[in-house]
């Protein structure tokens, strides 16, 4: 590995991140394109799920240019037919000399298949460069893949005193206006934010994501509600499209609530429940079928103590 290779590689991850919170159920993917000269004639990176992915879009601006070349790419081209067709193949197409990967695909649809068909075609191929970098930008892909459910930030806000609501039992002003400007972000990241059905009923949040312009993705607002609480009218139901509010309930949940959320249009699963609680390995085998990729569990203290307890929590933000 030279230092030629990390410094593209490098800028292949921080083009990556211009898809962040915009290609779930995809990962983020950065790449360039270095002509046989040595110089970049190409860039580019996964926008969002069903656009070209980031070595068409760096081919594509490399042109005639790649001939020769490297392509330096954060995650192994793929050799499926997704939402678009396989990468693999236009990259052995292209007349490049080498191909430069940060990570081997834990997709098992790809699984390194995508390598190996370009070095049987003949390319160069290096694996591994700045590997814990993009691991670390894609954990929640790696998670989902690899655990096949998905990966699950705890944002846990403590007072002064470790506390995560104030003496009064309130939580709406834990933080002030820059964490609250960071939580938006995490929120803008993930695929659903969760919370128990006590922070419902105490503070009836919108769980929207708030940032300085219009958000294009909604993230799924789950409510923890085992015996059916949540009122028909929450805001969460209303604060966005009603069925994008998933209401987790147990077998026993009341049936007249649960008809209500219905009319509302909001989303029920019932799940089976664990200790008196919802399941929540069932509730995120569920949201893994509805390609979430990223959880953030927004509170309260109860529902981070049952995912902790569960050896649930991927990280704590």
């Amino acid at each position: 590995m030279s230092g030629a290779d990390e410094r593209h590689m490098r800028r292949a991850l921080e083009l990556a991140e211009g898809g962040r919170g915009l290609t779930s159920p995809n990962p983020l993917v950065g790449a360039v394109v270095v002509g046989a000269d040595g110089r970049v004639v190409g860039e580019g990176f996964h926008r969002r799920a069903g656009a070209p992915h980031a070595e068409i879009e760096a081919l594509a601006a490399a042109g005639g240019g790649a001939r020769g070349g490297t392509l330096y790419v954060t995650l192994e081209p793929c050799t499926h037919q997704g939402r678009t067709p396989p990468c693999a193949p236009a990259v052995a197409a292209a007349g490049l000399a080498r191909v430069v990967a940060a990570l081997v695909d834990p997709n098992p649809l790809v699984a390194g298949r995508g390598l190996e068909a370009l070095e049987r075609a003949g390319l160069a191929v290096t694996r591994g460069v700045l590997a814990a970098e993009a691991a670390r930008q894609n954990r929640a892909f790696l998670t989902a893949m690899r655990e096949r459910r998905p990966h699950v930030t705890l944002k846990a806000a403590l007072t002064l005193d470790g506390k995560i609501a104030d003496v009064h039992g309130g939580s709406r002003w834990i933080t002030g206006p820059a964490a609250r400007r960071h939580a938006h972000r995490l929120r803008s990241e993930v695929d659903a934010i969760v919370v128990g059905v006590a922070t419902v009923l105490r503070d009836d949040p919108e769980l929207t994501v708030r940032l300085d312009a219009p958000w294009p993705r909604e993230p799924w607002r789950v409510v923890l509600d085992t015996t059916g609480r949540t009122p028909p009218g929450a805001r969460l139901i209303a604060a966005g499209r009603p069925e994008r509010a998933l209401i987790a309930v147990g077998p026993d949940a009341a049936a007249g609530v649960v008809a209500a959320l219905g009319r509302a249009g909001a989303t029920l699963v019932r799940c089976p429940t664990r200790d008196g609680r919802v399941d929540l390995g069932a509730l995120l085998a569920d949201l893994f079928a509805r390609e979430v990729r990223a959880v953030l569990v927004e509170g309260g203290g109860e529902v981070h103590a049952a995912f902790l307890d569960a050896g649930l929590v991927d990280r704590v933000a």
